[in-house]
């Protein structure tokens, strides 16, 4: 339990989101830190270099003015010396002399430091320790005083320390809080996640409406769309399921019906001819059940798919030329009827499943040699027009209404003046192979008598 609720903590969107928010934001802070840490010691040291600059030229200022009382002046400047200062005010010791290196005044720990030497900053070392020193010499002539006042870098290092840690600490403090803020922040803006996920577990297997997309953040309408697109399958597969059960026993329950009725002639007939006749309707009925169910099990086969699986390139006269062969010219449903081909002698290439192609003008065949009348010629035929490549079937019957036209695709359909036994599945199932080919199914009466019925495929789209 304790493993699976380790691996789940692993894969949770929102305690990854946390540990890389967190993670940067600390990395942040850090960088911040160290930056704000050395610019605040830099300043420190600045100012703390400005503080020696202004007492030497203070001390320099009081020697001037005090030529005459300088015994009285070390006394007073002595009383004012700070042996035990805070970190930001770190001890101060001073030399006063003059140009040629003579010595006036001196601090009780001032560091032995020439005063000839070159005004300006310096950095000495004093029993063991490094100082920071300033010698400042008078401008006025002829006064030719020298100042000389330094601090220990140790002191100065500490009071920066000092500074430069209060300037960090706001940071430092406020790490905890902006983690706390980052965890309520990650946990808000997954809210929506959290009411869709609530929403998908508690939809039913009967609920599959498409999912709202409205609240949702921008990131998660990729994920929204594709689901609703997988729930828009899965509605269409049940719908087509349901309507394969509605069609079966609809389209079942007459020859079924028949092959009882049938079988019960024949179990009661006394006659031998009668009982003959009632076993030939049984067959005939037990053909049509069969057919039928064969149809429905196609179509069943057909509906699901998005698309064909794998597409290799056919030549459309080749499979007519196919077709025919095996049917036989003068041959087929009925010797009654003659079947011819015409197709191209040069190849017509399209992307597709050659078998599933097949079974579409099979399809249309079988139509057109059920529907059509003794000696009727029907033409199986493949040819290239301006626009498009076509493959179907054409007769020299009677044609079709104009009202049945846009409705022979329908499943179960047959039209007002329908002759023969058919199921009414046969242009339904050209219809989804066409859907399946980018093709388009073109149904027509001919101008000079007869039906076609055939799949286009522009030229543009034939490849």
């Amino acid at each position: 339990m304790a493993n699976e609720r380790r691996e789940t903590g692993l894969h949770s969107l929102r305690w990854r989101l946390l540990a890389t928010v967190g993670v940067a934001a600390l990395l942040g802070l850090a960088i911040s830190g160290v930056l704000s840490y050395g610019q605040a010691q830099h300043e420190a040291e600045e100012m703390m270099d400005g503080h020696l600059a202004q007492s030497a030229r203070l001390l320099l200022a009081l020697v001037s003015d005090n030529e005459a009382h300088l015994a009285e002046l070390a006394k007073r400047l002595a009383t004012v010396s700070n042996e035990h200062g805070s970190a930001y005010e770190p001890p101060l010791e001073f030399q006063i002399g003059r140009a040629d290196g003579s010595l006036l005044l001196r601090s009780a720990h001032a560091p032995d430091a020439p005063l000839s030497g070159t005004p300006g900053y310096s950095v000495i070392e004093h029993d063991g320790l490094p100082w920071r020193m300033l010698t400042l010499a008078a401008s006025a002539e002829p006064s030719d005083y020298r100042v000389q006042v330094g601090q220990s870098i140790a002191l100065r290092d500490r009071a920066a320390l000092e500074v430069a840690g209060q300037a960090v600490l706001p940071t430092a403090l406020i790490s905890p809080l902006l983690l706390v803020l980052l965890y309520f922040s990650v946990r808000r803006g997954l809210k929506p996640l959290d009411e869709l996920a609530a929403d998908v577990a508690s939809r039913s297997p009967e609920n599959l409406r498409p999912l709202a997309t409205v609240d949702a953040p921008l990131e998660a309408q990729p994920l929204l769309l594709a689901l609703n697109r997988l729930l828009g399958r899965l509605q269409d597969t049940l719908d087509n399921e349901r309507r394969f059960t509605a069609d079966a026993a609809h389209e079942l329950r007459t020859p079924l019906a028949a092959v009882r009725i049938q079988a019960q002639v024949a179990q009661l007939s006394r006659d031998a001819d009668d009982r003959q006749h009632a076993l030939t309707q049984i067959l005939a009925s037990s053909d049509r059940a069969t057919r039928v169910l064969e149809q429905l099990l196609r179509l069943a086969r057909l509906d699901p798919l998005g698309g064909l699986p794998s597409r290799q390139e056919i030549d459309l006269a080749a499979l007519a030329r196919q077709l025919f062969a095996e049917c036989g010219e003068g041959t087929g449903a009925s010797p009654a009827r003659r079947v011819r081909l015409q197709a191209d002698d040069s190849p017509l290439l399209v992307r597709g499943d050659a078998e599933l192609l097949k079974i579409a003008l099979r399809n249309l065949l079988d139509n057109a040699l059920r529907y059509t009348l003794p000696g009727s010629t029907i033409t199986v035929f493949a040819c290239r027009h301006a626009d498009a490549l076509s493959l179907g079937v054409a007769d020299d019957g009677p044609g079709v209404a104009g009202e049945d036209l846009p409705r022979l695709v329908e499943r179960f359909y047959r039209g007002g003046d329908a002759r023969g036994e058919g199921s009414g599945l046969g242009l339904a199932i050209v219809q989804r192979i066409a859907e399946l080919h980018d093709a388009h199914v073109q149904l027509g009466n001919l101008a000079a008598g007869g039906f076609t019925a055939s799949l286009r495929w522009p030229l543009a789209d034939a490849g």
